[in-house]
């Protein structure tokens, strides 16, 4: 059997040309530089930041340093995990004042992320030594393992947590 091209109808003839169009583009795509950098989209998109973003050191924090990283007043928003502090401001929706995991803001977040709990008698006070969570099985540490590794790819890792004498 042997392939011909019949070109006789209207509809064949169109699908040839369109076929023909879409390759060449793909082809030959056309390349014109714009006159001027562009520097927003219609819709908000910004190709170049109108500032840079702040910079993030690591530090050292303790339970009494890190409460002030509440979100309130719109500032900063640090939790702790296992003795690792992430900066979770771009979730504020969520840690922050009134979202669902606000009592976490600024405190050591280890034991109510291993127990799924947000309850308020989950947290250390700020002023006693860090939780060792000695007592946890081993499904909950491995829940608060899993937590560690959610935050560790969606937020950065900005300081540790240390006793709050060992400043």
């Amino acid at each position: 059997m042997a392939f011909s091209l019949q070109l006789g109808t209207p509809v064949n003839t169109a699908l040839f040309l369109f076929i023909l169009y879409s390759v060449q583009k793909v082809v030959y795509p056309s390349v014109h530089k714009p006159k001027k950098i562009p520097r927003e989209f219609k819709s908000g998109y910004s190709w170049l930041p109108k500032s840079h973003p702040p910079t993030v050191l690591f530090k050292t924090f303790t339970p009494k340093t890190l409460q002030p990283f509440s979100g309130e007043d719109g500032g900063r928003i640090l939790l702790a995990i296992n003795g690792m502090v992430f900066d979770v401001t771009g979730g504020r929706n969520f840690y922050g004042p009134g979202g669902m995991y606000g009592n976490f803001a600024g405190r050591d977040a280890s034991r109510g992320m291993a127990k799924q709990s947000f309850d308020v008698e989950m947290l250390t006070p700020i002023d006693q030594p860090l939780d060792k969570l000695e007592d946890l099985r081993q499904d909950e540490i491995d829940n608060m393992k899993g937590w560690i590794d959610h935050f560790s790819n969606k937020y950065i890792i900005c300081g540790k947590l240390v006793e709050n004498d060992a400043i």
